[in-house]
């Protein structure tokens, strides 16, 4: 089979006039980037229309280090449905340069279900990750600004929060010296990077409205603490205002196809291990607004994207999906059941079976927030159809809806299966309205605890004492009705990226608590997690070239 980026290269698109009048978007309304993207202005959501539309979530089980195949699951599913005639619309995240330099190659889907054109939206895009990182450092320079330029008026912050970002997964970065050389160079001050993704712009960016409310959350981002324990915020810097104007583009969604031209809504990229996971809610609501399907994804695993999709993304915007897809691979499944990554490949009954506990968990967590739940089996080369059936079965007997989907090796004829039990289940058993994990009110430490033990069945959860220390400073100033977000690895339900399968029991230990005050979310930092990831001993950036004035080794 071809490469993904031989795939797209070869597949003839539509102009992106063409694809946005094939749902209703005139030509005067589009800002184009080149021939086949294009921003499209917020305006142009319609609350009544959007609330008449399909919203269908895709999430996974927990993930391997390649993945789910949670995008071109995604994906493949707009194609099937366009397949049978139906008006869908994918709104999928922008991929991070980290992991396509680094682990993945590419973050657009695969094979014969992917977006279009995949090479520049792996790349630099139209600019949104760009606007995300100059807004965060802008913020950054001009603290260091005030703190220099006010230090002879006695001004200085007890403690400052606000780090750098950047697009790339660097290590190196993670702990800096600020300020070194002459007084002239500034405040020497220890500081740090986090990656774009991770930034509170970046989720201000997937939270907000429109672009008055990314000024009013900007504006209200807390920088640091006086000596007397107050927040020092963007507001008192006076700049909220130029930091949106940064964010007069970014704010725009972008308009792209799939492989089968199909239109698809890519915007906004937060990780779902260490943010939230999810595009952001004007995305999601103008694909409302012109197809009768929307499919979305939350990142990674459903115990990170989906559990921040209904308990962030929903609880904010009003949005509730008819339907959650979970995506499973039987490697995956393997993976679960302690088979060695080496053999994840091979035909293994057993080990399918013992894998069975992580699938079951997430169903059973899909189904605490009242979704139906529909197992999409994202079928691989090396797949037999006796181990397929066998998972067919066991979801049989659990009483969940099963399909196939085969769009990365057949594109829309391979999700037709996946596409008519999607609508099928939506007309007669869609999902009812959210049962989300806890209710605003609750305390900081008691979400917490309800997330790890309900969710990830933890049996217990340990606070350090910086983390309690944040926690008492959040309800005395007020931020205890935001909704928290854990960050923790992706690759188990524990903290602990090497337990596998469906562990339960545990402690889960908290380590530090970051408060966005402009994202308004409670971001509680579980174990060994990193914000800025680290390179691979062999990263993807050494396959990838230009050849003959062509991207190459995007994958």
């Amino acid at each position: 089979m071809k490469s993904d980026i031989e795939i797209a290269r070869s597949t003839v698109m539509k102009r992106i006039t063409d694809i946005a009048a094939g749902i209703g978007i005139p030509e005067e309304k589009l800002e184009p980037y080149g021939h086949y993207m294009a921003k499209i202005p917020v305006e142009l959501i319609d609350d009544e229309k959007a609330a008449k539309s399909n919203l269908i979530l895709v999430t996974a089980i927990t993930a391997t280090k390649a993945g789910i195949g949670k995008t071109t699951a995604s994906i493949g599913l707009a194609l099937g449905l366009s397949g049978i005639g139906k008006k869908a619309v994918a709104a999928l995240r922008e991929p991070s340069l980290g992991p396509c330099f680094g682990l993945k190659g590419g973050a657009a889907g695969g094979g014969y279900a992917q977006v279009l054109p995949m090479d520049k939206i792996n790349l630099h895009f139209t600019g949104d990750f760009h606007a995300v990182t100059s807004v965060h450092n802008m913020i950054a320079a001009l603290l260091d600004n005030y703190l220099y330029q006010h230090q002879s008026e006695g001004f200085a912050l007890k403690e400052i929060v606000w780090k750098r970002v950047l697009d790339v997964n660097d290590r190196s970065l993670r702990n800096i010296v600020t300020g070194l050389g002459p007084r002239t160079n500034g405040i020497p001050q220890e500081s740090g990077f986090d990656i774009t993704p991770a930034s509170e712009i970046m989720a201000i960016l997937c939270l907000a409205k429109d672009l008055d409310d990314v000024k009013r959350r900007i504006g209200n981002i807390t920088l640091g603490y006086t000596f007397d324990d107050k927040p020092f915020t963007v507001n008192d810097l006076g700049v909220a205002g130029a930091m949106a104007a940064l964010m007069t583009d970014a704010i725009k969604p972008n308009l792209v196809q799939t492989t089968g031209q199909t239109p698809a809504i890519v915007h906004g990229g937060p990780f779902a291990n260490i943010a939230h996971g999810c595009n952001s809610i004007i995305a999601t609501k103008e694909a409302m607004t012109f197809g009768d399907y929307v499919i979305t994804e939350a990142g990674f695993g459903a115990d990170l994207g989906a559990e921040k999709f209904f308990n962030i993304k929903c609880r904010k915007s009003g949005l509730c999906p008819k339907l959650t897809v979970l995506v499973a691979t039987l490697q995956g499944l393997k993976m679960h059941g302690d088979v060695p990554l080496e053999k994840i490949k091979e035909p293994d009954a057993e080990g399918i079976r013992k894998g069975f506990a992580n699938l079951d968990r997430h169903i059973s967590n899909i189904r605490g927030f009242d979704q139906t739940v529909l197992v999409c089996f994202n079928r691989f080369a090396t797949d037999t159809p006796e181990e397929i059936a066998l998972v067919e079965e066991h979801c049989r007997n659990l009483g969940v809806y099963f399909a196939v989907n085969d769009a990365y090796a057949r594109g829309a004829d391979g999700a037709m299966e996946l596409a008519e039990k999607v609508v099928k289940i939506i007309s007669e058993d869609p999902s009812g309205p959210l049962t989300l994990t806890y209710p605003d009110n609750a305390g900081v430490e008691e979400k917490i605890c309800a997330v790890a033990k309900d969710i990830y069945k933890a049996g217990s959860v340990s606070f350090n004492a910086l983390s309690r220390k944040k926690i008492a400073l959040i309800e005395k100033l007020g931020y205890g009705s935001y909704p928290v977000c854990i960050a923790k690895t992706q690759y188990s339900f524990s903290q602990d990226p090497k337990l596998y399968g469906a562990p339960e029991g545990f402690d889960f230990g908290i380590r530090d608590i970051v408060i966005n005050t402009g994202a308004e979310m409670i971001v509680a930092i579980a174990g060994d997690i990193i914000r800025m990831p680290g390179l691979p001993k062999v990263p993807q950036a050494m396959h990838i070239d230009i050849v003959d004035g062509q991207i190459d080794g995007l994958s």
